[in-house]
């Protein structure tokens, strides 16, 4: 199994940070790579992404919400992985850690996967944290 982090600071207190990162449908204003979120109902969602030149599509159901802490879901097709959202209150606002563990089944594709995918999870959610962050700025949520 493979792990990917990433973390980064927002300027906004957890509790609107969150509020943001709680809308899955949402995701895909915030990510180039997301083209959209659908709701299956019941904290399952389809998302579709476009990465490495490919389209994918997987399905998720969230598994923990604990607001303004925690947000955490697992794949229920597709790549079997799973991730959390943990937001932290710093002097300076939120910091907020990603989490990503992901099994691919095969080490050789997996080494393969890990050297794309580690770059590509950190840019996403750079970009993800940006645009909610600027978002939070503009006073849209």
């Amino acid at each position: 199994m493979a792990t990917i982090e990433h973390s980064a600071v927002l300027h906004a207190p957890p509790e609107k940070v969150f509020v943001l990162l709680e809308r899955v449908e949402n995701f895909a204003d915030y990510s180039d790579h997301i083209k959209g979120v659908e709701s299956l109902g019941r904290h399952r969602y389809r998302w579709h992404i476009h990465a490495v030149r490919m389209d994918w599509s997987f399905d998720v159901k969230v598994t923990e919400v604990r607001p303004p802490e925690v947000l955490a879901w697992e794949s229920i097709s597709g790549v079997r992985n799973s991730g959390r959202y943990e937001l932290f209150s710093v002097p300076e606002g939120t910091r907020v850690r990603l989490t990503v563990d992901y099994h691919i089944g095969n080490r050789l594709l997996e080494k393969a996967v890990n050297k794309a995918a580690r770059p590509l999870i950190n840019q996403v959610s750079q970009q993800i944290l940006e645009r909610v962050e600027a978002r939070l700025r503009s006073g849209t949520s």
